[in-house]
C-alpha cells in the first residue's frame, strides 16, 4: 500500500495561539479562530465548534505541522483520525438534541480549499435545515449562537466527547 507521509509533519500546535510559531509546531490557521470556538484535546486532533446555530458542527484539526491531506498522516494516524470522526459524530448528535435541532444524517468532509491546513468537517444535517439536501458550505451566512447556548453546545461536546 503506497503512503505518502511529508518530511516534517511533526506534532502539535498551541491550539489558540496562532500567532506562535515554535520549532516543530504547526500553526493553527487564523480562520479556525475566527469561525469556531475550543473544545478540547483529543489523542490527535484539536477540536472545535463551529459557531454557526444552523447545524451542529465540529472541525476535528490534526495536531501535525505541515499536515494538508489525509495522505500525509501515518496509517496509525488515519486510523486515530477516523476514531475520532466517529467521536465527534456522536459528539455532534448530542448537540443536536441538546438544542432540539436532532441530526438525521451526519456529513464529514475534509475539502481545504479554502483554508489548507488538514482539517475535518463532522456537520450534524436534517431535512429542514437551510442548506438541505446541499452542501452546508457557501449556503448563507453564519448565524452565531447566543452566549448562552453557545456555552450550552461547547459543554455538551466536551461531555460527550469526554473533555
Amino acid at each position: 500500500m503506497l503512503q505518502r507521509r511529508k518530511r516534517g509533519v511533526r506534532p502539535v500546535f498551541a491550539p489558540d495561539a496562532a500567532c506562535v510559531q515554535a520549532p516543530h509546531m504547526a500553526e493553527l490557521d487564523p480562520a479556525f479562530l475566527a469561525t469556531s470556538a475550543p473544545l478540547g484535546e483529543l489523542g490527535l486532533c484539536h477540536a472545535r465548534l463551529q459557531v454557526d446555530a444552523r447545524y451542529p458542527w465540529i472541525v476535528l484539526i490534526p495536531r501535525l505541522a505541515g499536515a494538508r491531506e489525509l495522505e500525509d498522516l501515518a496509517q496509525r494516524d488515519r486510523a486515530r483520525l477516523m476514531n475520532e470522526v466517529v467521536a465527534a459524530g456522536a459528539a455532534v448528535r448530542a448537540i443536536g438534541e441538546a438544542l432540539g435541532i436532532p441530526v438525521e444524517k451526519l456529513n464529514v468532509g475534509a475539502l481545504g480549499n479554502v483554508t489548507p491546513q488538514l482539517h475535518v468537517h463532522v456537520v450534524g444535517r436534517r431535512r429542514d435545515d437551510p442548506a438541505w439536501p446541499g452542501p452546508v458550505w457557501g449556503h448563507g451566512v453564519a448565524e452565531p449562537y447566543p452566549d448562552d447556548v453557545l456555552a450550552y453546545a461547547v459543554s455538551t461536546a466536551q461531555a460527550a466527547l469526554g473533555l
